[in-house]
């Protein structure tokens, strides 16, 4: 047997993207990337203060893991708590995860004041979010089964069509299937392996990973 993995999934960012809007003739310029960890997330946000280094601000927050167990945001210099944290709370809303939101900043020449400049932030981060879209992450089990040659290409074909992801085969006197199998789907998995193989093989849990669902 597969064994019993609790099933498990996260909301992240579908794709990267930018998006600005202007408030009083100031420019606030929303960029939003998918981050694996804290320095990836550090990393976009020196990427983008190096690419538009006329901004005045680079303000930002990320929030990492599949729990968003790490979570930062930065005012950049902006009066304390007038940007990065209204940035952090679009994520939070949203309870997104493994993705960092810059919202670099061009100075129009009027004072926005504390609330105007948390709105402005706020609308900003808002904006690019809606213009990205999510997709949820699930943890799939990693699992190998070890059949007869011939029987390779009848097994890689029923097991597809029952939702697991063949992630490749390794032919070592044998034929080794290595497979991405969401929870829903392990037992069906485990009862096809054991129906077109008379019983010989079954899958190997080795592991688990995290996948885009639907792609």
């Amino acid at each position: 047997m597969i064994g019993a993995v609790t099933s498990a999934s996260y909301l992240t960012v579908a794709r990267d993207g930018w998006a600005e809007i202007e408030v009083e003739r100031s420019r606030f310029r929303g960029t939003v990337a998918r981050v694996g960890d804290e320095q990836e997330a550090r990393s976009v946000v020196e990427t983008l203060r190096r690419e538009h280094w006329d901004a005045r601000h680079h303000c930002s927050a990320f929030v990492v893991g599949p729990e968003r167990t790490l979570e930062q945001a930065s005012d950049d210099g902006e009066p304390s708590g007038t940007a990065g944290p209204p940035i952090l709370a679009q994520l939070r809303g949203r309870e997104l995860s493994d993705v960092v939101v810059v919202v670099s900043r061009w100075f129009g020449g009027v004072l926005l004041g504390t609330g105007g400049l948390t709105r402005a932030y706020a609308d900003a981060a808002r904006t690019v979010l809606d213009e990205v879209g999510t997709l949820q992450r699930v943890l799939h089990d990693l699992c190998e089964v070890s059949v007869d040659i011939a029987e390779v290409g009848r097994l890689e074909h029923a097991l597809r069509s029952r939702g697991a992801r063949v992630l490749g085969v390794e032919y070592t006197g044998e034929a080794q299937l290595r497979l991405s199998v969401p929870p829903a789907a392990r037992h069906v998995v485990e009862e096809t392996v054991a129906e077109l193989t008379g019983g010989t093989a079954e899958p190997r849990l080795v592991g688990q990973q995290w996948v885009d669902a639907g792609r």
